[in-house]
This record gives C-alpha cells, structure tokens and sequence, in this order.
C-alpha cells in the first residue's frame, strides 16, 4: 500500500477482472489467428466444460457469427469468459464499424447464471455491465493537466452517451436445477475484449492499450504505414 498517494483512487469494478478478459481474450484471438483457425471453433477447441461451450455456441447463433463473420469488411468479435471462475458464464459478440472513430452498432451475449430468479433483473444487469465494459474501452479515462486531475465532471470526462449505446441482445440460459451465480460483474471485461478484436478484425491491426480513441487509433495507423 502506498501511503501518500497525490491522487485519491478507490476500487475498480469487477477489481481486476475487466483488465485480465480484456487481456486474456484479446490473446486468445491472436492464438487463434496464428493458428488460422475461427476464433469461436478455437475456443470450443479448449473447452471442456458444457456449460461454457453451450453459452459459447449460443452467443455465436444468435449473433448469426458464421455469415456475418464471413463478411471480410465487417468489424465482428467474440469474447468469453466466466467472471472469476466461479460466477456466470458469458459469451458477448460486437459488432463496429471503424472511421475515425469506433462505432458500436450492436452487441448480442448469451449468459448462464444457473436458476434465475428475475430475467428482466438479469439482463439489466447484464445490460449494464456490457455498456460500462463499452465505455472503458472506447471512451474514459482522466484526464490531466499541470500535473492535475482536468477530469472533473462529466462535461470533462469522457463517457459512453445514450446516442452511442448499441442495439444489445441477451440471451439467458435458465437452469433451475443449478444454483443461481453472480452476474453483478459478469460481462464488462467481456465486452471491452469482443469489441478490441472486432476493431483488430475491422482495421487488421491490435489495439492493446485502452481506451480505443480515434487518437490511439490514428498514432497505430501511422505506425504502420511507417
């Protein structure tokens, strides 16, 4: 712990776990590349366990993958993971379209809690998640000047706005015989890893580094046209 901090920080939410899926999952689609394989056959390649593929391959049917990833123009991404190994499980797949900026056109999950209790409670919290994971990735981060926080309102900060939000679809996989799991947190760092490699798809080239602005976007076009 460091005691004399020049800026008061707290908890992130998922602690942790949005930073390591965004990682992990971004990875997972250069392995996947590398081995020129589809991104959703490679990871039911290396899943065992059926309740992840069955959210896997749910995510990829209702996102329609096979067509829509068929298009060598269109921007598509997967993501999964189960948040901390032991809550739900969830599969997210995004769609964008590149420019100077990224846009999120629509973002299609499937999620298996086990027994849920209240679907219409379920899928905004998955809703939710989904558009925070959005917003990190494409938008916040504070800001500073003179060695100052400049961010000091959502006037300075930049976040995700209601016209930006994209069209989502979640897709819950009730199992009443199994016990309910914690979807609180269960999609965030999914979402801000299908979106980096459907932008990798879209541009051909990987964003490592969060968020996704159009400046970070335009010093790695240039990079590489160096």
């Amino acid at each position: 712990m460091i005691a004399d901090q020049p800026v008061r920080v707290s908890s992130f939410r998922t602690l942790g776990a949005f930073e390591n899926i965004f990682a992990i999952e971004s990875f997972m689609d250069e392995l996947a590349d590398a081995a020129g394989r589809d991104p959703v056959d490679y990871r039911l390649a290396l899943l065992e366990d059926p309740r992840a593929r069955t959210v896997v391959e749910k995510a990829a049917e209702i996102s329609g993958w096979g067509a829509r990833r068929a298009d060598p123009a269109g921007g598509l991404g997967f993501s999964f993971a189960r948040y901390k190994n032991r809550g739900a499980y969830c599969a997210v797949v995004a769609e964008v379209e590149v420019d100077e900026d990224v846009r999120l056109k629509r973002i299609w999950t499937a999620v298996d809690a086990g027994l849920v209790v209240n679907p219409d409670g379920a899928r905004a919290q998955i809703e939710g998640g989904l558009i925070q994971g959005a917003s990190w990735a494409l938008k916040e981060a504070v800001r500073f000047e003179d060695g100052r926080v400049a961010s000091a309102d959502f006037s300075t900060y930049p976040i995700l706005r209601f016209s930006e939000v994209p069209e989502i679809e979640v897709a819950l996989i009730d199992r009443p015989g199994e016990r309910s799991l914690g979807i609180g947190e269960a999609s965030s760092g999914q979402a801000a890893a299908a979106i980096a490699n459907a932008v990798a798809r879209a541009l051909g080239l990987r964003i490592r580094t969060l968020p996704m602005t159009r400046e970070r976007i335009s010093a790695m076009l240039l990079g590489a046209a160096g």
